[in-house]
């Protein structure tokens, strides 16, 4: 049968045999190695310097997950992590980028797009700060072919991925992340509907039966998400969001408990063919008193 064999669940669970794939790909990647001593974490640092990224092996979502500025941060970690595996990685100053879509059977991509975000979802869930990230019209094309070529490596099939880059700020380098072999969280595949006019779930399942992709789509929309969180205190009432902004806004809703620490307690899409209307949305949504 077709589909992820035991080997190929590892290269997808675990962060640091993600790196293996980006490599045979032909892909930079965030430097980073396993981390079970001090001697790891010393033998990185000389080559990357301070600050580093520490997060598990196998997870998601930004749990656990600390970015140390120096030895005496490194070894009050060291004494009181988690029983897990630990990957330590250089700290990427730049933007985030991902690569979504969905495949076919074939493993040809049927329909892919990309998000940026204001900020990473660590500093977002560290800092108890809010987040928005919205799609892009046009795809930057060093990010289109890295994310075509990671996952022609990785033979997706029949399902959804969600790759995510680094832009580096220092040089302009794609550098990627981590790769997900489902659908990205949150309300984002709603987006990829509202981004363009199209129905995601029922493609998804014309290629489960019939292994075909009829939609036309051409991103005529950014599609944004603009998370709030009930601890703070917003210069706008949801009364005032809606009047501003109502034919803009074209969901919202409150968000899971389990979702809330990175994405907010409530929720909404907005969406412009114009960038800036977008940003300018999220800015007065997020506005504080």
């Amino acid at each position: 049968m077709d589909g992820p064999k035991n080997d190929d669940i590892v290269l997808m669970k675990y962060k640091s045999q993600m790196k293996k794939v980006f490599s045979e790909a032909g892909v930079a990647a965030v430097r980073g190695r396993v981390f079970r001593t001090l001697k790891d974490a010393k033998d990185l640092i000389a080559q990357v310097g301070y600050p580093i990224v520490a997060k598990p092996d196998r997870g998601v979502g930004a749990v656990h997950t600390y970015k140390l500025h120096n030895d005496a941060e490194l070894l009050a970690f060291y004494d009181q992590k988690p029983p897990l595996d630990y990957l330590i990685e250089e700290f990427i100053q730049g933007k985030i980028f991902t690569f979504d879509g969905l495949t076919d059977k074939n493993g040809r991509p049927v329909f892919y797009t990309s998000h940026t975000y204001n900020q990473g979802i660590m500093e977002t869930v560290n800092d108890d700060s809010l987040i928005y990230y919205y799609s892009l019209r046009e795809i930057p094309p060093d990010l289109e072919a890295a994310g075509l070529r990671v996952l022609k490596a990785y033979k997706i099939k029949a399902r959804f991925f969600h790759f995510e880059f680094f832009r580096s700020a220092e040089t302009g380098e794609i550098i990627a992340l981590e790769v997900n072999v489902r659908p990205p969280g949150g309300l984002t595949t709603d987006m990829f509907n509202f981004a363009n006019d199209i129905n995601i779930y029922k493609e998804w399942a014309n290629v489960v039966v019939h292994n075909r992709f009829t939609a036309q789509y051409s991103r005529p929309y950014h599609c944004c998400y603009i998370g709030r969180k009930v601890n703070k205190h917003y210069a706008h009432s949801h009364e005032e969001i809606m009047a501003a902004f109502g034919p803009d806004i074209v969901y919202h809703e409150e968000i899971s408990g389990v979702f809330s620490a990175a994405l907010g307690n409530y929720g909404y899409l907005a969406r412009s063919p114009e960038l800036d209307q977008i940003l300018s949305i999220a800015a007065f949504i997020q506005k504080m008193e």
